[in-house]
Parts: C-alpha cells; structure tokens; sequence
C-alpha cells in the first residue's frame, strides 16, 4: 500500500502538509500522515496551531481509516492531541455535531480490544474530551 505522504520533519512542513490536506478535504491522506507521524511529536508539530478545522480532519480520519485496523494508534493520537497547544480552545469551540463525531471515535475504540489502552485510560481521556 504506498503512502501518499512522508513524515513531516519540522512543525513548518507539518502545518504545510495539514494546510493541503484540510483544503482538499483528503482524509485518507490525513490518515497515511497520522500514520506515518509518531504520536509523542503531534504536539511539537502541531505547535500553536491546533484549529478546529484540524481537529476535525484527524478525528474523521482516525474514525474511518485508522481506528478499525490499529485502535492503539488512534488511541495514542488522541491521547498526544489532548496535548497539543490550544486544545481546550479548540475544543470548546465544537458544535454538538462534531462533538458527536469526537464521541464516535471513543466508540468504536470502547468496542476494539488493543494492548495500548485499557477500557480506564479510554474514560479517563474521553473526560479530557469533555464527552
């Protein structure tokens, strides 16, 4: 399966990547970048510009790309984006219908099994999500 993206060295070429992607609307893409990206780094990449815009994208895109075949990486995704500068901005700033796909995510997380997670640290985040 090839990889339409590689793995952004710097916060600059990250934001340029997420900027396209979000354009474009290309979860699936959104979703090779997540892949290729190690967690731990999203809040360094993400630096001061986590928008709600962003938010959304990598929610949709861990929701129908990643969290079906690998929970564990979704879950450290959201565990690293609760992380990122301006977090609790954005995320008060959901309407209730993306709230609703922030709570889907947990879901479909709550029903998948993955060393990476227990069913306690998935509630303890989803509180950080205030869901």
């Amino acid at each position: 399966e090839e990889r339409r993206v590689s793995e952004p060295s710097n916060a600059y070429d990250f934001g340029q990547i997420i900027n396209a992607l979000n354009a474009n609307k290309d979860k699936a893409a959104c979703a090779d970048l997540l892949t290729v990206t190690d967690p731990k780094t999203l809040p360094v990449l993400l630096s001061n510009k986590l928008e709600g815009e962003i938010l959304l994208i990598f929610i949709q895109s861990l929701k129908h790309y990643i969290a079906g075949k690998d929970p564990g990486l979704a879950y450290q995704h959201l565990f690293y984006l609760s992380k990122a500068e301006r977090f609790k901005v954005v995320l008060a700033l959901l309407s209730k219908n993306e709230k609703e796909e922030v709570q889907q995510l947990f879901d479909l997380l709550s029903e998948s099994q993955s060393d990476q997670y227990s069913l306690e640290d998935l509630e303890s985040l989803e509180k950080v999500y205030e869901l």
